[in-house]
């Protein structure tokens, strides 16, 4: 089987634009981009980081942050996992905003339960030999 005569390049219904690049659907790309940055800043040890959450390739993770390609979904998974920024992300494209919200509201639950165990237990030290 052999391309054909007009080059080796796929049609652009792929998502791929024959320039060297994909196409951009709904800025799927550049908001993963922008999370990932907001996450863990654009620097060398973000990039080793996601690396290591994801098992992609650098080189792979890289062109995450510049915004040349995209995660793929098992990729997503992971970074969804370990950074809220993407999972932030990934909810508002999918319009789920609310499910975020129900997130920060169990986070700030944690919180406030850990604080509350803390200050028990500041007040179980109590010099005067008193248990409160």
């Amino acid at each position: 089987m052999s391309f054909p005569k007009k080059g080796k390049f796929f049609p652009k219904e792929t998502g791929y634009n024959g320039k060297g690049g994909h196409q951009t659907k709904g800025c799927f790309v550049e908001e993963i981009a922008s999370a990932l940055k907001r996450s863990l800043g654009d620097s060398r040890a973000g990039v080793k980081t996601v690396a290591a959450w994801t098992g992609a390739n650098e080189k792979t993770v890289k062109n995450w942050f510049s915004g040349t390609y995209g995660p793929s979904g098992a990729h997503l998974i992971a970074l969804a996992r370990h950074s809220d920024e993407v999972l932030g992300t990934f909810l508002a494209m999918a319009g789920r905003e609310d499910l975020m919200v129900a997130i920060k509201l169990a986070a700030a639950e944690d919180a406030i339960s850990e604080l509350l165990d803390a200050v028990r237990q500041l007040g179980g030290d109590d010099p005067s030999g008193k248990v409160s």
